[in-house]
């Protein structure tokens, strides 16, 4: 029997892998980041729907998805109070779904994008 197992030669060269690995990700928010930042990209590629609002300095809702790095995490989301409301409807209204449709129709972008950020391989 070879002392081969799932192409590693024992657990020194496991602890090797696991040791680089740490070095690759030491930084991870910056990770997250790239990830977030790709992902608000494509939120405000979103069509805006026609609004009725005419006023000056008005913003649509669309143009105020953003992210933002805090101490220990990056946040990405709508940028008015009342964006989850849309997202996510109320008892009197229907939600709008606009964050989890763009996040599961391209979450492998991002995750590529975030595995290329850190230096880790897929197998």
């Amino acid at each position: 029997m070879s002392s081969e197992v799932y192409g590693y030669e024992g657990f020194q060269d496991l602890a090797n892998i696991l040791e680089s690995y740490i070095k690759e990700t030491d930084n991870v928010l910056d990770v997250l980041e790239a990830g977030a930042k790709e992902f608000v990209n494509d939120l405000l590629k979103l069509p805006k729907p026609i609004s009725k609002i005419k006023k000056a300095g008005y913003m649509h809702l669309i143009n105020t998805f953003a992210y933002r790095k805090n101490k220990d995490e990056i946040e990405a989301g709508w940028g008015k109070y009342y964006g989850p409301m849309v997202e996510r409807g109320t008892k009197n209204m229907d939600g709008s779904p606009h964050i989890y449709p763009l996040w599961d129709k391209n979450e492998e972008k991002y995750y590529k994008i975030m595995l290329t950020k850190s230096g880790l391989q897929t197998w």
